[in-house]
């Protein structure tokens, strides 16, 4: 099982430089676990940046992937992670429930560098090109 936190969406949406690192595990959504605050933190971006209609059309694409609910358990086993590792809210609660469904995070978020059960690319920079 798969989870593409919302680093991974949004490089993916937007074709940036590491869009073909997440490419595989978004593509097959019969191994997609989509946590809830994935879409929440998805569809602002997308809504800031690009419009309603565009935002509404990232969450139906995620809306492949298997929704996962933010659950009691879930939550208080995110706010352990949360205080072991140093992480903001969505990211412990992406990875409590990467924990409770078996699922490795696919990632360019620095914040997930170096934890278990975690494929980490490095955000590639785009700089400028000579003529």
């Amino acid at each position: 099982m798969n989870i593409v936190d919302s680093s991974g969406w949004l490089e993916y949406f937007s074709g940036g430089p590491n869009s073909e690192q997440f490419a595989s595990p978004l593509q097959d959504s019969s191994s997609l676990i989509v946590p809830v605050v994935t879409i929440y933190e998805v569809f602002k971006v997308v809504l800031r940046e690009s419009g309603e209609n565009e935002a509404f059309q990232a969450v139906a694409a995620m809306q492949k992937g298997t929704i996962i609910d933010l659950t009691t358990s879930i939550a208080m086993n995110a706010s352990k992670l949360s205080l072991q590792y140093s992480l903001p809210m969505a990211d412990s609660i992406i990875l409590s429930t990467a924990q409770a469904y078996d699922c490795l995070i696919w990632t360019q978020d620095s914040d997930f560098e170096n934890l278990p059960g975690v494929k980490f690319f490095p955000k590639t920079k785009v700089g400028p090109t000579s003529a």
